[in-house]
């Protein structure tokens, strides 16, 4: 009788379960104020909710601002239905098929508002590794909040009140530096194999440490990442390649045991001496560029990280008599198409790729009038930045990197007097063409 009346009590019943309990966080706690929002995701908050509706700044800008880093970007979630929030703005499109969203588009700001996602339950479709296929299932914010995959990233800010809503202790863990998962870390990453990479990308541009309950099962669940589609791991890879963290990312990464299937023979490249300090360097300026708001091409990036197995082929062909030209062009290919598989690298940055990578044996050309017409490249300024880390790691002479630098900068005179003199060609010996010769002659001869 007493059970049933507290059950009675609670809105509760046995087929339901326990709903946490939130937590409002004051200002003076959190320190964030309604001016550190973008202006566009305040006026999307506020706009919902005269409209009726619940609106709250959430995830990694909550997170980022606590920390005392600028977000890239502020997302909103809401309890208005996808269609609700499509009839609230009139520049907004839904868009997305495994969860809908919604991009409000206020002036030159995208807002990413997404409706409360509720408890998957047993219906959930699923593949045969238990990673979520469909998500279309809309709750309550505190389902909401649980079905977000890091305590820290299940915050949620009210831009008019100036409080956080926290149900897992989201706070707490900032403030102890800890990436903890909400739930059972091995069921959360069979439902999405990608949470394990996002944990080591937060750990490593946050400076928290993973908790062990979540960090124990990376390493044998690492397989599950060769059933993600590869334009997912791509975005992911690209999250973590420009998040202004990308070598501390990667040690990680490889610490973890997930480097494998995400770029292939990196591990390789990790052992080889030169090929270590070319990506070493590379991601240390990626890095630089990132924190001083500078942009970064995706395409550079991939193209450092795959260089020395783009070199390594083309020593393979080379030594099969392949001529240097073709080999490198055939290297290009074979390494970019093994990469097809696992990341699902765009035909255009897969193309920026292979323009820098070509440039190479051109920029080594410093005679006549080639000089001239690889300045005028479009992709030259990313080739020459390439030269100049290779010459950095040791790969080519620095003078070669220094001669391009005055190059550029000349005057017309000046780089005229730079030219080195043309190579002469070898000269081949003309095969003499046999005499045409009668059958006495020939006896004659013998």
């Amino acid at each position: 009788m007493i059970r049933k009346l507290i059950s009675r009590v609670l809105g509760r019943n046995k087929n339901q379960k326990a709903t946490p309990s939130q937590a409002l966080i004051a200002t003076a706690s959190h320190g964030i104020r309604r001016n550190h929002i973008s202006p566009g995701s305040r006026r999307v908050c506020e706009a919902l909710q005269e409209h009726g509706h619940k609106a709250y700044i959430v995830g990694g800008a909550v997170r980022d601002l606590m920390i005392g880093q600028q977000p890239k970007d502020f997302d909103v979630a809401t309890d208005a239905t996808p269609e609700q929030i499509r009839r609230c703005f009139r520049r907004s499109r839904i868009i997305g098929r495994r969860f809908q969203i919604v991009h409000v588009y206020q002036g030159q700001e995208v807002v990413e508002v997404t409706t409360f996602r509720g408890d998957l339950g047993s219906n959930a479709k699923t593949d045969v590794h238990g990673r979520v296929l469909h998500d279309n299932v809309f709750g309550s914010q505190a389902e909401d909040a649980t079905r977000r995959d890091f305590t820290v990233n299940a915050l949620y800010f009210d831009p008019t009140t100036e409080t956080i809503i926290d149900y897992h202790h989201g706070v707490a863990d900032i403030k102890q530096r800890t990436l903890r998962v909400i739930g059972d870390p091995k069921k959360r990453y069979r439902e999405d194999p990608v949470r394990m990479l996002r944990a080591v990308r937060l750990a490593a541009k946050l400076g928290l440490i993973i908790d062990p309950a979540a960090r124990e099962p990376i390493r044998t669940m690492a397989g599950l990442l060769e059933n993600v589609p590869a334009a997912r791991l791509f975005d992911e890879m690209l999250k973590l390649l420009t998040s202004g963290h990308a070598l501390n990312c990667l040690l990680q990464l490889r610490e973890e045991g997930l480097h494998h299937g995400l770029l292939p023979l990196l591990d390789v490249i990790f052992e080889q001496p030169l090929g270590e300090k070319f990506v070493m360097l590379a991601l240390e300026n990626t890095d630089r560029r990132v924190r001083c708001g500078k942009p970064v091409s995706p395409a550079f990036l991939f193209a450092t990280l795959l260089w020395h197995q783009v070199l390594a082929q083309r020593e393979k062909h080379q030594s099969g008599g392949e001529h240097p030209i073709p080999a490198l062009h055939l290297a290009m290919d074979e390494v970019l198409d093994s990469q097809a598989e696992k990341l699902a690298i765009t035909r255009r940055i897969a193309g920026d790729i292979k323009e820098i990578w070509a440039l190479q044996p051109r920029l080594e050309q410093r005679s006549g009038k080639r000089p001239y017409a690889v300045l005028e490249n479009p992709r030259f300024r990313a080739g020459y930045d390439f030269l100049l880390l290779r010459a950095e790691a040791g790969e080519i002479d620095n003078e070669l990197g220094a001669w391009w630098t005055e190059f550029q900068q000349a005057d017309g005179e000046r780089r005229a007097t730079m030219l080195l003199p043309a190579e002469k060609p070898a000269r081949k010996r003309r095969r003499r063409k046999p005499r045409h010769t009668t059958a006495g002659e020939t006896a004659v001869a013998e």
